[in-house]
């Protein structure tokens, strides 16, 4: 009895830690930065609609998580015969948004995550040193109408190259790019703050590593 018991356990315990390794969408492996794409001559530029464009993010700890968005600043997409061919965007740091809490803690979170409390400018984004992100695109592949895009992503002045999924569709007028979900380690990009994987001793007050992020641009002719 004793022996099914403890087997039981196992597997039940093997299962749950695979289902926490799965939960990671998209895991990106970062390498050194790479060349920037080059555009042909022909492609046709899709100015990238700020406005209408956004940058979701999850992140998580011990406890729960928050979500939010981030603004666009600008961008453009190259794209030739309907392919998409190049491009970069500018991420505003500035508009860090949390969606999912209200009053007073939502300011603080937001206020922590830019770096704007005393002694905390650079636990998370320090946006008064770094007040961009930025993409650039090194290389798309498509199959079975879903794109890998390959670019180099810059946070807090650090680039490092990732790929993630995502569908890119064009009309008369406009372009999108939408990507699925895919997960980034913020250490990488020495956004360290309550990370267990720098800090010792931290016990359950810990912060993941990793954040979720789903891009969504809109671009215009």
């Amino acid at each position: 009895m004793k022996f099914k018991i403890f087997g039981t356990l196992a597997i039940t315990a093997l299962l749950f830690a695979t289902s926490c390794k799965e939960e990671k969408k998209n895991e990106v492996t970062t390498t050194e930065s790479k060349e920037v794409k080059e555009a042909p001559v022909t492609a046709v530029n899709f100015n990238v609609d700020a406005a209408n464009s956004t940058l979701a993010w999850v992140g998580s700890k011990p406890t729960g998580k928050h979500e939010g968005t981030i603004k666009l600043k600008s961008g453009v997409l190259n794209v030739k015969e309907g392919t998409l061919e190049g491009g970069s965007f500018v991420v505003d740091m500035n508009s860090i948004v949390v969606t999912d809490i209200e009053g007073e803690d939502k300011e603080h979170l937001e206020a922590h995550l830019k770096g704007l409390e005393k002694d905390g400018e650079d636990h998370f984004f320090n946006v008064t040193k770094f007040p961009t992100a930025a993409f650039e695109i090194t290389g798309v592949t498509t199959a079975n109408g879903v794109s890998t895009v390959q670019g180099n992503l810059t946070i807090k002045g650090i680039s490092k190259n990732i790929s993630f999924p995502a569908t890119f569709a064009t009309t008369a007028e406009g372009a999108s790019l939408t990507s699925e979900v895919f997960t980034i380690n913020r250490t990488e990009w020495n956004v360290n703050y309550a990370s267990k994987s720098v800090f010792e001793d931290l016990g359950d007050r810990f912060i993941n590593d990793d954040i979720e992020i789903k891009i969504d641009l809109k671009a215009t002719k």
